[in-house]
């Protein structure tokens, strides 16, 4: 798939991204790997058949080296919820309802805007148990970003408006802005102890000023679903808003579980899983 602006996934991979990423991820030692540091690497899936996982243009061996994935095991019903949130324009409270109606565990990937303008929906998020991830301080391409110094100011500044806010340290979890990433950025990232994390199954839900409809929304979310699905929602989404609680029961019926993602990648890659809790912190 590509993709376009504060979205994520758009259309199906062209072969040549396909080839690229593969051959960059496959061998870090070798020349070739080495020349395609520097090249803008989209996400991309492909939907083969209802139900099942998608091909993705990085494979989860391919990834794992770097402490990156994009789903779970695809052999346990397990789903993973996630959320991308950039700004606030009014749907995060009724999706946070949701999730709590369900019981269900969410991370939220947050930008440093978010952080800075809604501190009390991030104490929300934290308090409810919901797992505060980081997609950078200004949601840049980071694929273009090779100067480790640079990488890491995208992340720290996210890490202490974390810490402020809820007097717990950032879970290390990282999302890449627009899925545009190289093989450096897996590398930096998983030095600073960050667990990479892509996505197995989205929907344009992005554009607020065009948002899917209900059933437009089911169509792309419910026959997609498979075992292992790390599903990717955006929180500005209305459609979002409106479908969750109904989304969240279809899935259950289904035989699905949700899951704690940032335990499983604890589990997997020995990441620190803390999820951020609220704490009394002193006046200022």
């Amino acid at each position: 798939m590509r993709r376009t602006k504060k979205g994520r996934i758009a259309v199906p991979v062209l072969l040549a991204a396909l080839l690229l990423s593969a051959a960059a991820l496959r061998n870090p030692s070798a020349p070739e790997a080495v020349a395609a540091n520097a090249a803008i690497t989209d996400w991309g899936l492909s939907f083969q058949a209802e139900g099942a996982p998608p091909a993705a243009n990085a494979s989860a061996q391919e990834l794992a080296p770097y402490h990156a994935l994009y789903m779970g095991d695809p052999a346990e019903k397990t789903i993973y919820l996630t959320f991308d949130a950039g700004f606030e324009n009014g749907n995060t409270p009724a999706i946070l309802d949701a999730l709590k109606k369900h019981g269900v565990k969410a991370t939220f990937f947050l930008v440093g805007n978010f952080l800075k303008t809604q501190p009390e929906l991030v104490r929300r998020m934290a308090a409810e148990g919901h797992t505060v991830g980081n997609h950078t301080f200004t949601h840049p391409d980071m694929s273009k970003i090779l100067d480790p110094a640079a990488f890491e100011e995208e992340l720290r500044q996210n890490e202490a408006l974390c810490k402020e806010l809820t007097g717990t340290e950032m879970a290390k979890l990282y999302r890449p802005p627009q899925g545009k990433f190289c093989e450096e950025n897996l590398r930096m990232a998983s030095e600073m102890g960050y667990a990479t994390v892509f996505w197995s199954l989205a929907y344009v839900d992005w554009y607020t000023d065009d948002q899917p409809t209900a059933q437009q929304a089911f169509d792309k979310l419910l026959p997609r679903v498979h075992p292992g699905a790390v599903i990717l929602l955006h929180s500005t989404s209305s459609t979002n808003a409106a479908i969750l609680d109904e989304l969240l029961t279809k899935y259950e019926e289904a035989g699905y579980t949700f899951g704690d993602l940032a335990a499983y990648c604890s589990g997997l890659f020995g990441v620190p899983a803390e999820s951020p809790s609220p704490q009394p912190l002193p006046f200022r």
